[in-house]
């Protein structure tokens, strides 16, 4: 008989559900969470009894055909540590619970899996979380010596995407150099050099391009003096600039659909944004090229562009960004459920002893979080 693995994906205004049955798909859906049910709760942590009850609900058919053998959780903000399997314990739910590391969406995987595998009485794991860190040294180091830059991304769509074109090209991954963009509510791009992710853009800390609901970069000075004006306080400024900006700020909306639309029906400030935001993603791609030339004796050219994430599925966005980056490399679009995939191979792994699950452990005391 199959063996069944429940994967939870949260993620900003979304949450995925999937059971594989060994590996194939056997059930897999996702519902949308509207802005306005999200900004109801005043924190991360405040949403998880919301999104439990909707997983409860999209599964509740496929449980009477038996329950799942293991339940694995997207990855969430934790301590910076190697990829690979964790099983869920005491001190990764308490790094969330406290937000040790940071506030975000995906830090519900764990916690979802872990009450519903209690429940029914199976283990519960992450796999390649999003602080999977494989920086070059040199990569972290910023010009203000307070702040080092952290590892933060989409690791398991990366990953995913990236040995999904590497077996399409006819390449070992390991033997490849990519830059992978995850579009998402946030978008991460990572440097993919031989089998490690050298270096990020770290969307959770603010880097990069805008995105559906993220402000991206920004000048520091002036953000500095809006903060200092008054006008918002730190926590108003913080929540802006993560959930309350991009296309959210600039045109009301963080669906990419509806602003195509406009742009059909003539609207020229979507156009405009929209031109802006493919014009970004393109520019912090392109940054990524020296990058793979390091340490590349022979300086070959990058193997792939990929783009995946829900953006990518607007043809419009990846034909923008494909004329202003095609010149690097050829560009790879990979949509659907690759994230869920990845967590999907990686529990049944597990229970067929393929994987052994690495055990976390909180940072000694005086670990200090940037």
């Amino acid at each position: 008989m199959a063996q069944k693995i429940l994967v939870i994906n949260p993620g900003s205004t979304s949450t995925k559900v999937a059971i594989f049955c060994d590996n194939e798909v056997c059930f897999d859906a996702e519902v949308r969470h509207p802005r306005e049910i999200i900004d109801k709760y005043s924190t991360v942590m405040d949403q998880k009894s919301f999104r439990t009850e909707q997983v409860l609900s999209l599964i509740d058919e496929s449980l009477k055909e038996g329950q799942p053998d293991i339940v694995v959780g997207r990855g969430g903000l934790l301590r910076a540590i190697p990829g690979g399997p964790y099983l869920i314990n005491d001190e990764m739910i308490a790094d969330l619970e406290s937000a040790k590391y940071g506030a975000h969406p995906c830090n519900l995987g764990a916690m979802i899996a872990r009450d519903l595998a209690a429940k029914w009485g199976v283990p519960a794991m992450i796999m390649d979380p999003v602080v999977t860190d494989e920086m070059d040294p040199v990569a972290k180091i910023t010009g203000f010596p307070e702040i080092t830059r952290r590892s933060v991304f989409h690791a398991l769509s990366q990953r995913g995407v990236a040995r999904t074109v590497a077996a399409k090209l006819g390449i070992e991954y390991e033997k490849g150099k990519f830059i992978v963009a995850h579009l998402g509510g946030g978008v991460s791009i990572g440097a993919h050099r031989n089998g490690r992710v050298v270096d990020v853009v770290n969307a959770l800390d603010g880097e990069g391009p805008f995105s559906p609901e993220r402000s991206g970069s920004l000048p520091v000075l002036p953000v500095l003096e809006l903060l200092a004006s008054g006008k918002f306080s730190y926590d108003e400024l913080r929540k802006k600039v993560t959930s309350g900006s991009g296309l959210l700020g600039l045109l009301g909306t963080n669906d990419l659909r509806e602003v195509e639309a406009r742009i059909v029906a003539g609207d020229e400030e979507a156009k405009l944004v929209f031109e802006a935001l493919a014009y970004n993603l393109s520019k912090y791609i392109s940054s990524f090229v020296p990058v793979l030339m390091k340490e590349d004796s022979a300086k070959k050219p990058v193997t792939a562009i990929i783009l995946t994430g829900g953006g990518a599925k607007s043809l419009r966005l990846v034909n923008a960004v494909e004329d202003m980056v095609g010149s690097i490399a050829n560009v790879h679009v990979i949509t659907g459920l690759e994230e869920m995939e990845v967590m999907g191979r990686g529990g049944l792994a597990v229970l067929r002893n393929e994987l052994v699950p690495a055990e976390y452990f909180a940072a000694v005391s005086s670990e200090k979080t940037k």
